[in-house]
């Protein structure tokens, strides 16, 4: 296997009294979709953002390509390549699909009209149907306000948003959740075709069956630590029971 290109290790987090992080791993590997499950609770949240910049860990450390990062915020590990979509998605609802694929990175028309921050409306679109056209989303308007979307759609664009800037890693919470059937299976296969760029994608859900249809691997929190890995082809939904709830012998307690 090839050497990781994200990895946590020993990762410690505290609260007052409560230890949401107690020594927690996570590895990602180029060109793979690797899945993050766990029960409510077993610090899931906390990790993702000691991950993306959101939070500093108290203890541990976090490699990318080898080699030790520190984030002093999301910013931070934007800059590195690494996106998240939110389960809230973050998108600006009266804003079309183009102008929320550069929300925050807006780029300024050249010459006397840049300088008096005069936005390149029409360059912007052209790349965001392009980045659009590359991952298969399709939109009945790109000039409409997300608002007018589906819930599907307006995942779609979240998710390409991310990967328009992501290099690395994308992190997606929960991106099927509040879809329906139809609609979560074309996330799934633009989740596919995100990974078929060679863009690593931490997937973070509670969704088993989705999560063995499009995971290559899984990693299992409890209790703020790692406790187990799997090939997603190799396991089964009712192993990913067992050592989300503890009945499986897990790897990083044993070596504690």
């Amino acid at each position: 296997m090839a050497e990781p290109l994200l990895d946590a290790r020993g990762l410690w987090k505290t609260y007052g009294q409560v230890e949401a992080l107690r020594g927690a791993g996570f590895t990602v590997y180029p060109g793979e979709v690797v899945a993050l499950i766990g029960d409510n609770g077993a610090g899931k949240s906390t990790l993702v953002k000691t991950l993306v910049g959101a939070v500093s860990p108290d203890e541990g450390e976090i490699l990318l390509d080898g080699r030790p990062v520190t984030f002093a915020g999301p910013r931070d590990a934007q800059r590195l390549g690494i996106e998240t979509v939110y389960q809230d998605l973050a998108l600006a609802a009266d804003l079309d699909a183009a102008a929320n694929l550069f929300l925050g990175r807006e780029r300024v028309r050249p010459g006397l009209l840049g300088a008096f921050g005069v936005l390149d409306k029409r360059g912007m679109r052209e790349h965001s149907v392009a980045a659009f056209a590359e991952l298969g989303v399709e939109l009945k308007d790109i000039d409409a306000p997300v608002a007018t979307l589906s819930g599907g759609q307006r995942q779609s664009v979240a998710i390409a948003r991310s990967v328009a800037w992501a290099s690395r890693v994308v992190f997606m919470d929960e991106p099927t959740a509040a879809l329906g059937v139809l609609q979560r299976g074309r996330v799934l296969d633009l989740i596919r075709r995100v990974r078929d760029r060679g863009v690593s994608t931490v997937l973070i859900s509670h969704n088993m069956p989705e999560v063995l249809a499009v995971a290559d691997r899984v990693e299992v929190l409890r209790l703020g630590r790692r406790v187990a890995r799997f090939r997603a082809a190799d396991t089964t939904l009712d192993e990913l029971v067992a050592a989300m709830t503890g009945a499986l012998a897990t790897e990083d307690e044993e070596e504690a």
